[in-house]
């Protein structure tokens, strides 16, 4: 499974905190790839490290010669902390709340939507990001409408 980066900041040294779709902040200190990866040793120049910017939520890029994917970040790096978005917190109790009125268990639910329990369980508990498509698969097997309002 590949985890999406949605935001990077690149702090001292040549220190890069990731943050993950996921909610989780991971920091990774590149000079640990120095001896792997000789090229690397170039982001010692402060202004090139600074250059550096998500090209995907799969990869951080510098120049032609030196990239890193996020994985390997995700991976090898340091939990700082985990967020979880107020939205994804505010859907998932919806999507409990509407589960337990329609009396339905994660199971059932899963059954009729064909969405694997165990994500149902991380919508529920606010650590997904779930599509449109599969909000929209919850709320019409619980009879519910689909309401979003960004403020």
């Amino acid at each position: 499974m590949f985890h999406k980066a949605v935001d990077l900041k690149l702090g001292d040294g040549t220190v890069v905190e990731v943050t993950f779709q996921n909610g989780k902040v991971i920091s990774f200190d590149m000079s640990s790839l120095f001896s792997k990866y000789p090229q690397l040793k170039e982001l010692e120049n402060r202004q090139l490290f600074l250059s550096g910017a998500l090209q995907s939520p799969y990869g951080i890029v510098w120049n032609d010669m030196i990239d890193i994917e996020t994985e390997t970040i995700y991976e090898e790096g340091k939990l700082v902390r985990s967020e979880r978005p107020a939205a994804y917190m505010i859907i998932g109790e919806e999507v409990r709340a509407a589960r337990a009125r329609k009396g339905l268990s994660q199971k059932e639910l899963s059954a009729v939507t064909g969405i694997d329990q165990a994500d149902i369980s991380r919508i529920e508990r606010g650590i997904a990001n779930p599509s449109v498509e599969t909000l929209y698969r919850i709320a019409k097997a619980l009879d519910s409408e689909l309401k979003i309002h960004i403020a």
